[in-house]
């Protein structure tokens, strides 16, 4: 038996999680207790698949989440990227922005394979988009970047939006099931640490030193 109809064991703090996908068994997973649900948090650079009652959880500022699943099998997952900003104080070459564009096509690509290779079908996938907040003030454009970067791609693959709050001044915490398509909001208008910043900082330094990922093939 396959798709929403699959059974699912239910799990609590003393069960433990259900084994993740296989790839994913380096992400951390812990006991939500506001949701009486695992979650699984991931970081920048990060993605997650799931067929399980579980959350996924991450903390945006500058960067993107895209939040995908099969809205009929019940299959989805979260990822969480920033595009290569490469230059002086960001302002890129032609050639450094279809470096850019590749390695955002990277990260769409590789959550949407997870989804199809574990069950899903691309013509059920529901696309939820989060992030993008200007916040790295010495990179004033990222995130508006990230937002058309992730808008242009979703458009060219042709598929749809069903939500969406990007942009603005402020860090976000998404919260996202994939089961039910659900997603939780928080807009941290106060912040007591630099962490997210120091965090997307670092990330935005390793992508400028990588070297630009290859392709993906879709199933």
């Amino acid at each position: 038996m396959t798709g929403r109809f699959r059974p699912r064991l239910v799990r609590d703090a003393d069960s433990g999680p259900a084994p993740a996908l296989p790839g994913f068994g380096h992400i951390n997973r812990y006991w939500d207790r506001a949701n009486e649900a695992f979650a699984a948090k991931i970081l920048p650079g990060e993605y997650y698949v799931t067929t399980q009652e579980e959350w996924v959880v991450t903390v945006l500022g500058s960067c993107v989440s895209a939040c995908v699943r099969d809205s009929i099998f019940a299959i989805g997952g979260m990822n969480h990227f920033m595009l290569p900003m490469r230059g002086d104080a960001g302002q890129c070459r032609a050639t450094d922005l279809s470096d850019a564009t590749r390695y955002g096509n990277f990260a769409m690509e590789h959550l949407i394979n997870g989804i199809l290779k574990n069950g899903g079908r691309r013509e059920n996938l529901e696309i939820k988009l989060f992030g993008g907040g200007r916040v790295l003030a010495q990179m004033t454009d990222v995130g508006r970047r990230n937002i058309v970067f992730v808008r242009d791609y979703i458009e060219t693959e042709g598929l749809r939006i069903a939500a969406e709050d990007l942009g603005g001044v402020h860090p976000r915490k998404i919260m996202y099931n994939p089961l039910t398509g659900k997603v939780r909001m928080k807009l941290l208008r106060s912040m007591h640490n630099d962490t997210i910043i120091r965090r997307e900082t670092e990330y935005m330094q390793e992508l400028d030193e990588q070297p630009v990922a290859g392709e993906v093939e879709l199933f």
